[in-house]
C-alpha cells in the first residue's frame, strides 16, 4: 500500500512532463497544422447541428420577433446619442446633423441586411464568427470573433463608468466622479474605482445566468420607458423650439458637405448594437421570419428616433451655441426647463442599463460558439441545462468586464474601440458576396475575390482622397467612379445565387450586389476616419490574438476535428494541405461522435 502510495504522489510530476512533451511536440508540428486548419470550414448543416451538441445542452427557443426588435432597440439606444450629437451639430455638420444621422443608418442598414441575410441560413448563437468561419475559414472567423469580442468587453466597461456619472445627474451631483473611490498609490487614469459600475455588472451577469426570456423581458420594459423618455424629448424640443434655428446664423450646413459626412462618421458608433441580435438566433421560435424583422425593424426605429432627437436639439438652440457636453440639458435649460436636466439623467441612465444587458447577452454567445468550435477552452462553450443560458461565458466576461470598468478611465476606454467591430462588418459584407457568388452560385473564386481586392483598393483610395485635401480634386471622383463600375461589371458578369438556389422561406438581400458593396465602402470609410490609437491598438491586439491561436488554437481544434474522427481519415487524409475544406473530413463524412470530442 506505501508503495501505491508512492506512485500516487509521482504520478503528478510524470503527467506533467508527459503533457509539456506532448505539445512541444504539437508546437513542433505547428506548419502543417497550419496548412490543413486556417482556410478549413465548416458546411451551414454542420454549424447548426454538430457544433451545437457540443455545449452539451440546447438553449432554449423561446424569443419572438417583438423580443428580437427589443433587444435591437435596446442594444443601439444607449448614450452615444446624448454624447455624440452636440458636438457634431457644433463642430462638424450644423443643423445638418439630421442628414448625418440618415447617412449612418443608410450604412447601419445594409451592414445589418448582411447580418439578415447569414442569420437565416445559419441560425446559431456565433454571430460574425460562424459566419465568417462557414465562408472564408477557421481564421478568419476566430480573427473577427477574437475582435469583436474584445470591442464588446472594453465598449461594455465604457458603458458601465458612464451609468455612474449619468446616476450622479440623476441625483442632481455635478462631479461625475462624486461615486467614485479615489485611490492615491495608483496610476492616474486608473485611480478612480468605480464601484456602482461594477454592481451593475454583477447584477446583469446573474439576470443572464438565469433565463434569456425573463432578460428580454426585462429589457423589453426597459426599453419602452427608454422610448417613452425619448419621445418626450423629441415632442418638447419640436413644440418648443424654432424652425428658424434649423438655418441661422449659417444655413442648414454651415461646414458644407465634408461636414456632414465627417459628422456621419461619429454619430455612426450610436448605431452599434444590432449585431447582438444575430447572436439570439439560436433561441428564436422562428428564425426565417423572426431575424428579419428583429434586426431591420431594430435599425429602421432606432434611425427615425435619432433623427428626430437631432432635429428638437437643433431647434431648441442654434448649431453655435450649442454645448459640447450634456447638450441637451443645457438645451431645455435654453428654453427655461432647468429641471430637465435630472431627468435627462435618469433616461440616459436607463438606457445605459438596457444597451448594456443586449451587449453582455451577446458577448456571451460569441463566446460560447468560440468554445464549441475549439479555438477557446471547451468550458466556455457549456450551456447549463436548466436555464439554457451559456452560464460559464457570461461569467467569465462579466468578471473581465466587471475589472475594466472598476479602474479604467471612461476616456481611456472610449479611445480603444471600434475599429474592431467596424472591420467585422467589413469582413461580413464580403463574405456575404463570397458566399453568394462563389459557394452558392459555384462560380470560380478567383473572380470574386478580385472584384473584393479591387472594391477594397476603391473604397480605400476614396477614403484616403477624403481626408487628404490635396488629393482631394481628382481622387474623390476617381475613386468614386471606380466603386460605381466595379460593381456594375461584376454584377453583369457573374451569375448570383438567385431564389432558384434557396429554399422558398428563406429571406435574402435583393439587388446584390449592391448592397453588400456599399456596406464594405462605407465601413471602410468609417475606418478611415478612426485615430492612430485605434489602429495601434488593432495591430497589438492582431498580434496578441494571432499568437494565441498559434500556440494554442490551432492545435485543439486540429485534435478535435482532424485527428479524433471515428471512421474518418481527417482532413490530411487525402494528402497534401487543403486550402480549403467545406466539411471537417476529406472524404466527406459528417461524423456523429465528433461532438463527444473534449
Amino acid at each position: 500500500m506505501a508503495a501505491l502510495h508512492n506512485n500516487d504522489q509521482i504520478t503528478p510530476p510524470t503527467s506533467n512532463i508527459f503533457f509539456l512533451s506532448t505539445y512541444f511536440h504539437s508546437l513542433s508540428q505547428t506548419p502543417q497544422r497550419l496548412r490543413k486548419r486556417v482556410l478549413a470550414t465548416w458546411t451551414p448543416d454542420q454549424e447548426l447541428n454538430q457544433m451545437r451538441l457540443r455545449s452539451g445542452a440546447d438553449m432554449k427557443r423561446k424569443l419572438t420577433w417583438y423580443d428580437l426588435i427589443a433587444l435591437g432597440v435596446g442594444g443601439m439606444l444607449g448614450v452615444g446619442v446624448f454624447v455624440t450629437t452636440g458636438p457634431v451639430a457644433r463642430d462638424k455638420s450644423g443643423p445638418a446633423v439630421l442628414v448625418s444621422y440618415v447617412i449612418a443608418g443608410i450604412s447601419a442598414l445594409f451592414s445589418s441586411l448582411c447580418y439578415t441575410e447569414f442569420s437565416i441560413q445559419i441560425p446559431v448563437a456565433g454571430g460574425a464568427f460562424s459566419y465568417l468561419r462557414v465562408t472564408f475559414g477557421e481564421f478568419v472567423g476566430y480573427f473577427a470573433g477574437a475582435n469583436i469580442l474584445m470591442e464588446y468587453v472594453l465598449s461594455n466597461a465604457a458603458i458601465a463608468r458612464s451609468f455612474t456619472e449619468y446616476l450622479c445627474t440623476t441625483f442632481g451631483q455635478e462631479d461625475p466622479n462624486a461615486w467614485r473611490v479615489e485611490v492615491d498609490g495608483l496610476m492616474k487614469g486608473y485611480n478612480m474605482l468605480d464601484f456602482p459600475a461594477v454592481a451593475l455588472t454583477v447584477l446583469l451577469t446573474l439576470s443572464l445566468c438565469r433565463s434569456t426570456k425573463e432578460s428580454s423581458m426585462l429589457n423589453i420594459v426597459m426599453t419602452i420607458f427608454h422610448v417613452v423618455f425619448f419621445g418626450f424629448i423629441i415632442v418638447a424640443g419640436i413644440c418648443y423650439g424654432n424652425t428658424d434655428n434649423l438655418v441661422q446664423p449659417n444655413g442648414l450646413a454651415p461646414y458644407g458637405m465634408k461636414g456632414v459626412i465627417d459628422g456621419a462618421a461619429i454619430v455612426y458608433f450610436s448605431y452599434i448594437g444590432y449585431d447582438s441580435v444575430s447572436t439570439m438566433a439560436e433561441e428564436i421560435r422562428n428564425p426565417s421570419k423572426s431575424l428579419p424583422l428583429g434586426i431591420v425593424g431594430s435599425v429602421l426605429i432606432v434611425s427615425v428616433l435619432y433623427c428626430l432627437m437631432a432635429l428638437s436639439l437643433c431647434m431648441m438652440v442654434p448649431y453655435d451655441k450649442i454645448s459640447s457636453s450634456a447638450s441637451f440639458s443645457v438645451a431645455f435649460q435654453n428654453i427655461g426647463w432647468k429641471w430637465t436636466g435630472n431627468v435627462v439623467g435618469a433616461g440616459a441612465t436607463l438606457g445605459i442599463v438596457a444597451s448594456l444587458l443586449v451587449a453582455m447577452l451577446g458577448q456571451a454567445r460569441y463566446l460560447c460558439v468560440i468554445g464549441r468550435a475549439r479555438l477557446v477552452p471547451s468550458w466556455f462553450a457549456k450551456v447549463h441545462p436548466m436555464t439554457g443560458t451559456p452560464q460559464n461565458a457570461t461569467i467569465f466576461l462579466g468578471f473581465c468586464q466587471a475589472s475594466i470598468a472598476l479602474f479604467t478611465e471612461l476616456s481611456i476606454v472610449l479611445e480603444m474601440i471600434s475599429i474592431g467591430t467596424l472591420f467585422v462588418f467589413y469582413l461580413v459584407a464580403n463574405a456575404l458576396i463570397y458566399h453568394r457568388y462563389a459557394i452558392k452560385a459555384n462560380n470560380s473564386p478567383v473572380y470574386t475575390l478580385i472584384f473584393l481586392f479591387l472594391l477594397s483598393s476603391a473604397s480605400i483610395g476614396f477614403s484616403l482622397s477624403w481626408n487628404f485635401n490635396h488629393q482631394q480634386r481628382w481622387g474623390l471622383p476617381l475613386f468614386g467612379v471606380c466603386v460605381i463600375a466595379i460593381t456594375a461589371i461584376f454584377q453583369y458578369l457573374m451569375h448570383c445565387g438567385g431564389s432558384q438556389d434557396r429554399p422558398s422561406h428563406d429571406w435574402q438581400v435583393p439587388f446584390m450586389p449592391w448592397p453588400a458593396a456599399l456596406s464594405i465602402f462605407l465601413n471602410v470609410f468609417l475606418m478611415a476616419t478612426l485615430k492612430k490609437l485605434s489602429y495601434e491598438r488593432f495591430g497589438v491586439w492582431t498580434c496578441l490574438i494571432t499568437l494565441f491561436y498559434l500556440l494554442y488554437g490551432v492545435h485543439s481544434t486540429y485534435q478535435a476535428e482532424e485527428m479524433e474522427i471515428v471512421g474518418g481519415d481527417g482532413v490530411g487524409g487525402g494528402g497534401g494541405g487543403i486550402s480549403r475544406v467545406h466539411c471537417p473530413n476529406s472524404n466527406g463524412e459528417q461524423p456523429k461522435l465528433d461532438i463527444q470530442v473534449l
